[in-house]
């Protein structure tokens, strides 16, 4: 993937503003909210994500998820890398892996993830769906094991 400056972070643009939604998965259903800007005169895209969970029969108390992320570009490898802190402690780092001929579709593969046992990977997955509407998903792979879907949601784009 070149390295252009006129449309260096055009894949990403899309994902700039204030997106809510609701989805789930493993933890249950849930509400999402997300933000995306760029920060250090363009340098990064940062991410921030919250998912409220409700109570329910498999966690009575119900949960909340943070994580903060960081799409940066790294001109020695040449391609974009994704870096996720999450409240629970895990790390993720991700390289991207595809972008569809569209740009309708860009995929993230873990190349690294702290605090958890050796061989698990993660893949973060985004179908844009229309101007104001995309869909984000989560997959988890164990050791030696194909990805299933953790989290899957639709979010939209804030008008406030």
């Amino acid at each position: 993937m070149p390295l252009i400056e006129n449309d260096f972070w055009e894949p990403f643009s899309f994902l700039v503003g204030t997106w809510k939604g609701k989805g789930g998965g493993k933890p249950g259903i849930g509400e999402y909210e997300r933000t995306y800007h760029f920060i250090f005169d363009r340098k990064f895209l940062e991410i921030k994500n919250k998912s409220t969970y409700p109570p329910s029969a498999n966690d009575p108390k119900g949960g909340i998820h943070e994580d903060i992320g960081f799409i940066s570009y790294d001109t020695i490898r040449n391609c974009f890398v994704l870096r996720q802190f999450h409240i629970e402690g895990f790390v993720n780092q991700y390289k991207l892996e595809s972008i569809s001929t569209d740009g309708r579709e860009i995929v993230f593969v873990s190349e690294a993830i702290e605090n958890i046992l050796s061989g698990w990977r993660a893949k973060e997955r985004y179908q844009i769906l229309g101007k104001d509407e995309f869909t984000e998903t989560f997959e988890l792979a164990p050791p030696d094991e194909s990805f299933e879907i953790y989290t899957s949601v639709t979010l939209h784009r804030s008008k406030s």
